[in-house]
């Protein structure tokens, strides 16, 4: 179960930097960091 918490959070973050390049908002970048942190930890603990 924390794998697949962790690969959908990893998929979020990839889905929420394809969306930092349509707009520019400073609030993304640090969700984007923090799902990418979680995502790798979930995924590979």
């Amino acid at each position: 179960m924390k794998r697949m918490l962790g690969f959908s959070c990893f998929m979020i973050a990839v889905g929420m930097f394809i969306m930092l390049f349509l707009e520019n908002v400073f609030i993304a970048i640090i969700i984007i960091g923090i799902l990418l942190l979680v995502g790798y930890n979930l995924f590979c603990c």
